[in-house]
């Protein structure tokens, strides 16, 4: 469905309204809640009330832009922007289903610990075909080559290589341990679902081996943020368990600062409450990509792996959490993750074979 100022404004069918996640329950504190939810919000429901706030899936640079965008990093620094209709806005985030509900639940959450009205808060799920429209516009030259996708990637990347733009995206190839190499990164968040749609982008453009590099929280208590990598080759997405074909093989979990264990895909950080954690206590990790990604992997037949940085413990409270991750202390921590994950991909690739051509391979 194509979206014009006027149709953003019209009753639609399959509107939900964003319901306000509880604050008592949570795993996160309710000052560092806050926090978290007030780096994500655009500054214009920050600033003013609205009768009405609509979230909507759309990459609109035309749009207001937030004043809370990142700065001082090369990737995943936009924001939703904003569409301002007299006294209703219209929120436009990358189309794809959990960013949408994810940021709706954002705006609602903060609206009501901030003490305003939040039931004016409704989103309207982006349709599969808007969802892989968007991610289409991904176009690459790629034959057989390890794609290398997320967070960090200025530091992983050779710092003498130039980067191609496209929209909303910037690539660069190098050669490492002989192996064609190619670094991805999106200035937009690819969110939950998208991040598998692009898994299936890169599959069909002709990637083999996808690693995706990130973030992801931990639920074993005694393990503290910053100071760990997290691997795995299955995680549970919608009630059930998905396993890929590992990049990494055994290589990654062998390493002494890497933790390892079974995924859980959450769509929203505003759904983790306290019986939500009680209810996966068994598993180890979780975050809104890497299930969909390895899923996707699975179907298109290319190999998949994933090497996080632990960024957040959902079991108990330590000083490092998604509120505070600009922080002096968790930047310096993550610098020395970082290039742990540079040696490993680098002496994984050194230690592997490049995998046949799909249908081949035994």
């Amino acid at each position: 469905m194509r979206l014009t100022p006027n149709s953003l404004l019209e009753p639609v069918h399959g509107l939900l309204r964003a319901a306000t996640v509880p604050v008592d329950g949570h795993t996160m504190c309710p000052d560092r809640l806050l926090r978290y939810l007030e780096i994500k919000a655009h500054h214009l429901i920050q600033d003013q009330d609205w009768d009405s706030i609509r979230v909507v899936g759309g990459y609109d640079r035309t749009a207001v832009v937030s004043r809370h965008e990142k700065t001082g990093k090369l990737f995943n620094i936009e924001r939703p922007t904003a569409t301002v209709h007299g006294r209703d806005l219209i929120i436009k985030a990358f189309p794809g289903a959990d960013y949408v509900q994810h940021y709706a639940l954002i705006i609602a959450t903060y609206l009501a610990m901030t003490g305003r009205p939040a039931d004016a808060v409704t989103y309207q799920p982006p349709g599969e075909e808007e969802c892989r429209a968007a991610v289409e516009a991904l176009d690459l030259e790629l034959d057989g080559d390890l794609v290398i996708v997320g967070w960090g990637l200025q530091h992983l990347a050779p710092t003498d290589g130039v980067w191609t733009r496209g929209p909303g995206y910037a690539w660069q190839r190098a050669d490492v341990a002989s192996r064609r190499v190619v670094f991805l990164g999106f200035l937009h968040s690819i969110w939950g679902d998208v991040a598998g749609r692009v898994v299936a982008r890169l599959a069909e453009l002709g990637a083999r081996d996808v690693v995706y590099v990130g973030k992801v929280g931990v639920l074993a208590p005694a393990i503290e943020p910053n100071r760990w990598l997290a691997t795995g080759n299955e995680s549970l997405v919608g009630g059930a368990l998905v396993t890929w074909d590992d990049f990494f093989g055994n290589f990654a979990a062998a390493q002494a600062d890497v933790q390892t264990g079974l995924h859980v895909t959450s769509a929203s950080i505003l759904l983790e409450n306290r019986d939500w954690l009680a209810k996966h206590a068994e598993y180890a990790f979780v975050d809104p990509e890497i299930g969909p990604m390895g899923a996707a992997a699975c179907r298109a037949g290319i190999r998949f792996g994933y090497l996080h940085v632990i960024s957040n413990n959902l079991a108990r409270h330590y000083p490092a959490d998604l509120s505070n991750e600009r922080h002096g202390d968790v930047l310096w921590r993550r610098a020395q993750l970082i290039d742990r994950i540079r040696g490993i991909i680098a002496d994984r690739l050194a230690n592997t074979s490049v995998p046949s051509p799909r249908g081949t391979r035994p």
